[in-house]
């Protein structure tokens, strides 16, 4: 198991010689919750987040390998949650240390580290771009859900192409009760499946993000090829998505 304390140590010290400004939303279980800043508030933002189910470890892992090798640079405006459920995290569990599922609090806001997610997100420039990092532990290959208040899919050929070097497209045609609107691509209403129960992407849509893709590696592959390709796609939705929206 990974030792998420030596995790959060390493993203504050590796944050500031990038050049973020980090800080502790709140701490849980003796873990904190960071939430780190870089760049000019006037360019185009861009949020990432991971972690939040404690059951997937490859999106706090992948994001630290992009901080360590310097991905974010000076051309936009960076927010970034590496690790929005340390307590789960450290145990496992899809859910923190009180049974709460965060990915679906963002509404009830019962969980405490919700609680101090928001009111940071409140704080900030609203996103033009969210990029979530997750694992799904009941599929065989990679799938994104899009949300786009424009009404129209972007960059669908080039960020399965940059998955493909290390899973094939998930081949259901629905999953969690979601049709495919292309092999591996859900595009998902600005509603939640359950009125209450907003995962963060929903959140963010009804702030005004106006566009959220959400990455889900197969936990059953091995970590390393499912953190390279948090990696790929990540990079490729940064290097496409915005020219598409001419950011």
């Amino acid at each position: 198991m990974m030792d998420w304390q030596t995790y959060l140590s390493d993203w504050e010290l590796i944050a500031e010689e990038q050049g973020f400004k980090t800080r502790k939303l709140i701490e849980v279980g003796g873990c904190a919750v960071w939430a780190s800043e870089k760049g000019d508030p006037s360019l185009p933002t861009v949020y990432l987040s991971s972690g939040v189910h404690g059951d997937e470890p490859s999106g706090p892992q992948a994001l630290l390998n992009l901080l360590r090798d310097g991905f974010f640079g000076e051309e936009y405006h960076w927010l970034i949650c590496p690790a929005l459920n340390p307590t789960g995290l450290q145990a496992g569990t899809r859910e923190n240390a009180r049974g709460v599922d965060l990915n679906r609090d963002y509404f009830m806001c019962e969980a405490e580290e919700v609680c101090a997610h928001i009111e940071w997100l409140k704080s900030q420039k609203i996103p033009d771009l969210f990029l979530s990092l997750h694992e799904d532990w009941e599929s065989s290959g990679f799938y994104y859900y899009e949300i786009n208040c424009g009404g129209k899919g972007v960059g669908y050929q080039s960020i399965m192409s940059a998955a493909s070097a290390h899973f094939s497209p998930e081949p259901k045609l629905m999953i969690d009760d979601h049709p495919v609107t292309e092999r591996g691509w859900i595009f998902h209403s600005v509603e939640p499946d359950l009125p209450e129960g907003w995962p963060e992407a929903i959140y963010l849509a009804k702030m005004g993000c106006p566009l959220s893709l959400t990455f889900e590696t197969p936990s059953s592959a091995d970590l390393s090829d499912r953190m390279a390709c948090h990696q790929a796609v990540v990079k490729e939705a940064i290097v496409r998505i915005p020219q598409s929206y001419n950011f």
